[in-house]
């Protein structure tokens, strides 16, 4: 999906940005790097996104080893 929004911007960036070259008017130019500047956004946002779930799922199999350990470390019998 994210790279849907990201092709989608980008196309209206550029179809804005020419058809403001040709037909000389500045406001659409810079609509056009409006929206390629939200494309590349969309994707700096996507991959802090997907930074942060990998850092998410390294510290749930942290936590799940954890806990296993202190299952198996209450589990033991005591010394005799």
């Amino acid at each position: 999906m994210t790279w849907v929004a990201v092709g989608c911007f980008t196309l209206d960036g550029v179809l804005l940005g020419l058809a403001g070259f040709w037909a000389r008017r500045a406001g659409l130019v810079l609509g056009g790097l409006v929206c390629l500047a939200l494309a590349l956004v969309i994707v700096f946002l996507w991959r802090r996104h997907r930074r942060t779930l990998e850092e998410l799922r390294r510290a749930r199999r942290e936590v799940a080893d954890e806990a296993r350990a202190l299952r198996e470390l209450v589990r033991r019998p005591p010394p005799a």
